[in-house]
């Protein structure tokens, strides 16, 4: 075999990893299409890009060009030249449909994540105390997201956002106890404990997180309930009393050390028989694509956690003085790690 020869039969090997490093292409144009408002725009039937233009101050050529590599993954459909329609994708890049991800997209997407998650390779020589975004913006991101930002860049309504289409069925194919308290531990607005209440009309539920936040809380879409109560605090001091704590991407956000600390005054505060749920992606073993393998990246250039594997779980769990019990499945990326007191 010739130089030649070997040289053409792996160019398409070489090609691929040249298209992977393109990829970074696409979440940015997803988040152009979100800040500009696309999706509501198309919400009454197709426009072309000129229309578009006019209605968002874009520049009708590099708008077509946005909207034609994001048709690409069937968000948004070219119909006929330069005329775009939504997709049932697209539909949740709207701001007024149940299940709107247009927030999380922006949150996701916003300078805080991209410009971290880009200097990943900085972080790796960082040792275990190195974080990206605390090299580059001289602060932790918790510090960053307690300031007044703009609304692509708000946590907490990206997080409200990101959770309600990913904890529909954990939620739903969970058996809680009748009549049990639900803590929602670091609960943010709420996004967690609304659909457990919805669901479970014999349970009352308590919102735990700093004050802050619950200054922002959402509960009241439950409307004339009674059930619910915010309570302020802080995780790593103590938890309010209950039968079920909820933690949603919580453990994902701290070391072990910390993580064990939450979850050590999950298991004071408990009643007897009480349980812990968390919410979290369960990394699976081997080389198959998984969302958990690519939120750790991510998590690792912003926070000091990571994702977990079962047996991370259950290690944490066991130093927290709990005993993990089941993991629970779902068509959500989210698995549901159910544990007892040890």
């Amino acid at each position: 075999m010739t130089n030649e020869t070997a040289a053409f039969d792996r160019a398409p090997q070489a090609m691929f990893l040249l298209e992977q490093a393109m990829e970074y292409a696409y979440p940015a144009a997803l988040r152009a299409a979100a800040v500009t408002g696309i999706a509501d725009h198309l919400a009454d039937g197709p426009k072309t890009t000129e229309e578009l233009a006019r209605i968002t101050g874009a520049e009708a050529q590099k708008l077509y060009r946005t909207l034609r590599l994001l048709a690409t993954r069937g968000v948004f459909r070219e119909v006929e030249q330069g005329r775009f329609e939504l997709t049932g994708t697209a539909e949740y890049l709207r701001t007024d449909v149940p299940l709107s991800v247009r927030a999380a997209v922006m949150m996701i997407t916003s300078k805080a994540m991209w410009l971290s998650t880009g200097e990943l390779a900085g972080n790796l020589r960082g040792g275990a105390d190195g974080i990206s975004f605390e090299s580059l913006f001289g602060k932790t991101i918790w510090e960053h997201w307690c300031r007044d930002l703009p609304p692509e860049e708000e946590f907490h309504t990206g997080m409200m956002s990101m959770t309600e289409p990913e904890i529909q069925d954990p939620v739903r194919s969970y058996d809680f106890p009748e009549g049990a308290t639900v803590v929602d531990v670091g609960g943010g607005y709420g996004g967690v404990l609304i659909p457990v209440l919805r669901g479970n009309p014999t349970l009352r539920g308590i919102l735990y997180d700093q004050e802050h936040v619950l200054a922002k809380h959402r509960l009241t879409e439950l409307g004339a309930d009674d059930r619910w109560e915010t309570v302020p605090g802080d995780f790593f001091d103590k938890c309010p009393e209950g039968d079920v704590y909820l933690l949603k991407y919580i453990t994902h956000n701290w070391d072990d050390a910390r993580a064990v600390r939450i979850l050590r005054n999950c298991r004071k505060a408990m009643k007897p028989g009480g349980r812990v749920l968390l919410f979290d992606m369960v990394i699976p073993p081997g080389n198959s694509p998984h969302p958990g393998k690519l939120m750790d990246v991510i998590v690792m250039a912003i926070y000091p956690g990571r994702e977990r594997t079962e047996e991370d779980f259950r290690r944490l769990l066991a130093d927290a003085g709990l005993r993990l019990t089941r993991i629970i499945n779902t068509t959500s990326y989210l698995s549901t790690i159910e544990a007892v007191a040890a």
